[in-house]
């Protein structure tokens, strides 16, 4: 694998201004979101708004994506998002979240999850995670995927290639009747094939009116989990896989999540809901 430095913080730019215009969620300015109490399944008017959230998301995810080379700077890649969203009426829903300064989430090489942007600038191997929601009409969609950034080593190409393959083959083991723990056994079982680890503590979630409903989806084969899937429910699976160890250490920002062993780690996510036979993809560009 790459001999690269490991990631240092940087410099943080100052809090991106969103139109007045645009309706925020309702814990901008809050230390915490309301606890959601609403049912996991929804509506179809809910469903096609959580469409249209999606859509957006995962464009804007695309365009900052067009930007990743080296000497480009993380923050930059931010800039380029929490723009396309408010020109498209949505609100980043990571902006002010519990305090996150930032409209995406920028997560390199041993960054597992949360990366913050800032004055980072992206280097010839690295590989880059960015984590992008987007709000309008009341609703959130969430998605992320890890790119590539120049000449990237066999091992940490492989390690991407397969942590899409296992969020496909997640989102493919979707169907109501089966319990929600069926997702983190398909994930697990793929993963154990090339001795990754697959990050616990962080998982999937429920997601609706609420970014993070209170819905837990495990990555890993967990028999506590066993929630039954039925058609409506909509819900994000976004597995964390690492070359090394799932544990994890978290920078003093409070948000950045890096593997202990410095090891590197990749993620794909999609938001979905379940249908009558499976899953749609409520994320596509």
């Amino acid at each position: 694998m790459s001999g690269q430095s490991l990631l240092v913080p940087g410099k943080i730019s100052p809090t991106r201004p969103v139109p007045a215009s645009i309706p925020r969620p309702e814990y901008v300015g809050k230390a915490a979101p309301t606890p959601y109490s609403g049912p996991e399944v929804q509506d179809a008017d809910t469903i096609e708004r959580m469409r249209i959230a999606g859509r957006i998301a995962a464009q804007a995810m695309a365009e900052a994506a067009k930007l990743i080379a080296p000497g480009v700077t993380t923050d930059e890649l931010d800039r380029v998002a929490h723009e396309f969203m408010c020109d498209h009426g949505a609100y980043p829903s990571t902006l002010g979240y519990r305090g996150f300064p930032k409209s995406l989430c920028s997560s390199l090489n041993e960054v597992v999850c949360h990366g913050i942007p800032d004055s980072t600038v992206l280097k010839d191997g690295d590989i880059v995670n960015l984590d992008v929601t987007a709000y309008i009409n009341g609703v959130h969609g969430d998605n992320n995927a890890t790119y590539l950034c120049g000449d990237v080593d066999e091992e940490s190409k492989l390690l991407v290639e397969r942590t899409r393959e296992a969020l496909n083959r997640a989102i493919k083991a979707v169907r109501p009747g089966r319990q929600i723990n069926i997702i983190g056994r398909v994930i697990e079982s793929y993963a154990k094939r090339f001795g990754y680890g697959v990050v616990r503590d962080f998982t999937g979630h429920g997601i609706n009116t609420s970014f993070h409903s209170g819905l837990i989806v495990p990555h890993y084969d967990s028999p506590h989990h066993t929630t039954d899937i039925v058609p409506g429910m909509t819900f994000t699976i976004e597995p964390m896989l690492t070359l090394g160890s799932y544990e994890y250490d978290m920078w003093d920002d409070g948000w950045t999540v890096v593997t202990k062993d410095r090891k590197r780690t990749a993620q794909f996510e999609h938001t979905l809901v379940v249908t009558d036979t499976g899953a749609e993809i409520l994320t596509l560009p």
